[in-house]
């Protein structure tokens, strides 16, 4: 286990690394200026070489990579330049709204889209589970921007009955989550449809059944405890997915998290702020598909950390 750690630990330092370099590369390479963004309309030659040199953006590539990497190591990631605060601080106090909005939402995935694609999977072929087939392809099918237009329309504007942006009161959370969890509910009910109809023909389950084990302990014991590391990994990954940041549903209902942010250091073109949202997400996304492997070994007692199962 040590061992295993130690070197999923490297390996994510380097990716995290890695991430953060070429994100480095990218934003310089695309196109706009953050001196231009910063200088206001009608700036002159001299106000934007004079910004330029106040960020060091008149410096070379490799310089400014030199510069950052020096920086990265000691804990400075530079100076937002639209928030004129420390730019990992600037995330970090975003980060515990994004982190929120992410619990909810794959929390409420998983109370409705396991039970709900455990169903689909006992009645199989059934008109029933047609009809449920039905609505999580159309929650698949429907753009989160729109449900979230939508939500806004009924629950915040005909019936005023939820707070429509911001996270004033505990209520600023519920449409959020709904918008961001009906596409993951669809995504995952149909995840463990498809591998609980493979466990229950499978010829243990059919051993099982004919010794006279209830249909509950073959459901839930047997099939869902062979489905269960399928199903985790994909809950990992959608959650380590919103972690980045929801950016549509965060817009829409202007929501003070990560993705809104990344919004505006995209449109300012705030280079230290755009590497430090990366560095933080990717650290998190990580941590969380770290946390994933370690719990295997407690789903299935065949699989061992770092050697073949």
């Amino acid at each position: 286990m040590t061992r295993y750690l130690i070197r999923r630990l490297g390996q994510s330092v380097l990716t995290v690394f890695l991430t953060l370099s070429t994100v480095f590369v990218l934003v310089r390479m695309a196109p706009g200026d953050p001196a231009s963004a910063l200088a206001g309309p009608n700036p002159t030659s001299a106000d934007l070489a004079r910004i330029r040199e106040q960020f060091g953006l008149d410096r070379g590539l490799l310089t400014q990579y030199g510069v950052f990497l020096r920086d990265l190591f000691t804990g400075d990631l530079g100076t937002s330049y639209s928030f004129h605060a420390p730019a990992l601080d600037v995330v970090l106090d975003r980060v515990p709204y994004t982190i929120t909005l992410s619990l909810s939402a794959i929390a409420l995935t998983a109370l409705v889209a396991v039970p709900l694609g455990v169903w689909m999977a006992r009645r199989a072929d059934t008109k029933r589970e047609l009809g449920a087939n039905v609505l999580t392809i159309a929650g698949q099918s429907m753009p989160d921007f729109w449900i979230g237009v939508m939500l806004l329309t009924v629950f915040a504007v005909l019936v005023p009955v939820l707070p429509a942006s911001g996270f004033t009161t505990w209520g600023g959370l519920v449409l959020p989550t709904v918008t961001v969890a009906i596409l993951q509910m669809a995504l995952i009910s149909r995840l463990v449809r498809r591998e609980m109809v493979a466990a229950l023909a499978s010829p243990y389950v059919t051993v099982a059944r004919s010794r006279g084990v209830s249909t509950r302990a073959l459901t839930w014991r047997y099939a869902m405890g062979n489905s269960a590391i399928p199903v985790l990994t994909a809950l990992g990954t959608r959650f380590a997915a919103m972690l980045n940041g929801v950016v549509v549903v965060e817009v829409v209902f202007g929501w003070p998290g990560v993705g809104s942010l990344v919004v505006r250091a995209l449109e300012t073109r705030d280079y230290p702020l755009i590497q430090a949202t990366v560095l933080v997400t990717a650290a998190l996304a990580v941590l969380v598909q770290l946390l994933i492997d370690l719990a295997y070994p407690l789903l299935d007692p065949r699989v061992r950390l770092g050697k073949a199962a």
